[in-house]
């Protein structure tokens, strides 16, 4: 049970910057903490659905999808822009693998990734200000818990892109068919809880994402 807590603070420690009692950190513990990963994306949709929902009423809808876009890049310290940034330098610009890695590895942002962030901000804030008020939750919530789900497919299938170092090598092939499990039936089950008979469909669109962005990933150049 004591693992099981620990496992619950890491995945809160790696992919937010929530006040929450740290943990000290093993290698093997992020493997482990992946099945919560889906839970993190629930705890974030839901502070952001409740914030919003008390703003509504005193502010625009674009100017309240603004600050709620704002809270998911500060609460995550701008972790998933930055590897989507990394991303779409690397197989943007890179010509076979190890250009990739090359490019991935540079801490300055090129023209792929400044595209990249650029248009999926632009995505985001459009989406959150014209999304239905009365289905923002359902929507909001279901997305930041499949989007932090598609990473244990990935991590339990596809090999690290290095052996040495980088966070992929801590979770790559060492995500367990019980982690894999567990993670899955949290996500399917708070999609369900949120969207009800429509819960199928941003399941089905994730998981196609999932498998054609693996496919992808096996060889990318």
């Amino acid at each position: 049970m004591k693992q099981f807590f620990l496992d619950f603070q890491v995945a809160f420690q790696f992919m937010t910057r929530l006040p929450l009692p740290t943990v000290q950190f093993h290698p093997s513990a992020l493997a482990r903490a992946a099945k919560f990963f889906p839970i993190v994306g629930l705890t974030i949709g839901l502070i952001a659905s409740v914030a919003s929902h008390l703003l509504s009423s005193h502010l625009s809808r674009p100017l309240t999808a603004l600050l709620a876009l704002v809270f998911f890049i500060l609460v995550t310290g701008a972790l998933h822009e930055d590897g989507l940034a990394d991303a779409a330098d690397g197989f943007g610009g890179g010509w076979d693998r190890k250009q990739v890695l090359a490019i991935m590895r540079d801490s300055r942002i090129g023209s792929y990734g400044t595209l990249a962030l650029i248009l999926s901000i632009a995505a985001r804030l459009i989406l959150l200000a014209t999304l239905p008020l009365s289905r923002w939750m359902a929507f909001v919530v279901s997305a930041q818990v499949l989007c932090r789900w598609t990473m244990l497919p990935l991590s339990y299938w596809l090999r690290p892109a290095r052996q040495e170092d980088g966070q992929g090598a801590r979770v790559a092939q060492k995500v367990s068919a019980a982690s894999l499990i567990i993670g899955t039936i949290f996500s399917i089950a708070i999609a369900w809880y949120f969207l009800r008979a429509e819960f199928w469909i941003p399941v089905l669109a994730a998981s196609v994402v999932t498998l054609l962005s693996g496919l992808y990933y096996l060889n990318p150049a």
